[in-house]
Formats: structure tokens, sequence, C-alpha cells
């Protein structure tokens, strides 16, 4: 996917000029914002495609400086239709829970490469789900099924062959094709094939209904 326009929201100029640097050239920045309400505003102004938007920040409302502001940001912007990805310094599961509850699509650490970050904006852009792999597992642990519910051994399972239950755990964890394919000592259009015929036996559309599968199932 080429001409993603995105608006990034951070509250240290320094950092946006640097993350604008980074971004390869199939990423547009259409708008920049440092607190809450100058976030919403750009938002609702350019309605980017993605929003790359650190979790803390000020002026909003009951946060007393600098505070969670991240999620006021999604839930200002809530008739905009854009995606968003936390970009922060915080990889605490309490951050990442909260800005995945409140509507953004990923979630990623300040220490993510220019590269990781411009890739994780085109995952989100084409409507996936991207986390860095230690902080899905927070994630899973929030959304994943009920306490007591046992993981899936039937039907469902029985689908996949080996190879494809080890994509499928580490595609639904958060891994890049690329980085499934360093894992498994296989090519990046094998992984690809392996995740079209899951998502196929599965009848899924989307990595990001993978992972919400997965974890309701307690299979990561």
């Amino acid at each position: 996917m080429t001409g993603i326009r995105v608006v990034i929201v951070d509250d240290h100029s320094i950092f946006r000029s640097g993350l604008r640097h980074d971004l390869d050239a199939s990423i547009a920045v259409v708008g920049e914002a440092a607190d809450v309400p100058s976030a919403i505003e750009a938002i609702t102004r350019a309605a980017p495609d993605v929003v790359l938007l650190d979790v803390h920040l000020p002026g909003g409302s009951g946060t007393g400086g600098d505070g969670a502001g991240g999620e006021e940001v999604i839930r200002g912007c809530a008739g905009v239709p854009t995606r968003f990805l936390a970009l922060s310094v915080s990889d605490a599961a309490e951050d990442v829970v909260r800005v995945i509850r409140a509507g953004a699509r990923g979630y990623i650490t300040k220490g993510s490469s220019g590269a990781e970050v411009a890739r994780a904006v085109h995952t989100v852009a084409e409507g996936d789900a991207v986390f860095s792999p230690r902080l899905a597992g927070f994630v899973l642990d929030a959304f994943g099924a009920v306490a007591g519910e046992t993981a899936a051994g039937g039907d469902e399972l029985d689908r996949l062959s080996a190879r494809e239950q080890e994509v499928m755990r580490l595609i639904a964890r958060g891994y890049a094709y690329k980085e499934v394919a360093a894992e498994l000592f296989i090519s990046i259009k094998t992984v690809e094939t392996h995740v079209s015929a899951v998502l196929r036996k599965l009848q899924l559309s989307s990595r990001h209904e993978l992972t919400v599968w997965a974890s309701q199932r307690r299979l990561l």
C-alpha cells in the first residue's frame, strides 16, 4: 500500500522531527500535534489513514499534565475514519491495554527503528493489528478467553498442519512475515502461503481476526 497519510502526535518536537525524517517515501506526514486538543483538531482536519500516537500527552481533561492523554485523543476522534498506532516509550502493561481498549490498532515502542515503524504503519493502514512481540502478550492476556476456558484442540485446530500452527501462533503474536521466516527458517513467500491457508481454513479475513481467534482459545 502506498501514499499512506499520517499524523504524528507527540509532545516532543525533536522526536516528531526525527520520526518524520525516518519514515519511508510511501508515507506522507500531513499533520503534527503536541497535546490532546491540538491532536483532535489536526486529526479531524486531515482525516489521515494512520495516526502515530504517543500514549502520554498533556492537555487531557483530568490527566494532570503528562497523563494518559492518548486514549482521550482516540475517543475524541471517534467520527474520523482513521486508524491509531500507539508509539510510546512505555512498555507497561497498563498503558498497552488501556490504549488498545480505547481503540488503537497496534502498539510499538519508541525503541523501534524507522523501518520497523514504517512497516507497522503499513500493517495498520491495511487493516491488521501490530504489536511488538513482547507487548502482544499483554493484549492476549487482557482480551483472551475467560478464566477456566481451555485451549481448543478439536476440529478447528485439527484443520491446520503442524507448520501452519507454528506460523499461526507467531503471526497472532504480532510477528511480521520476515520475523516468522527467520524464526522458522523458511522463506517469506512460504510464510505468506501458510498464512493464506490458515485464514482460509479457519474462515478468517485478517491477522487481527486471527489474533482474536487464537487468544480466545488460549493457543498462545
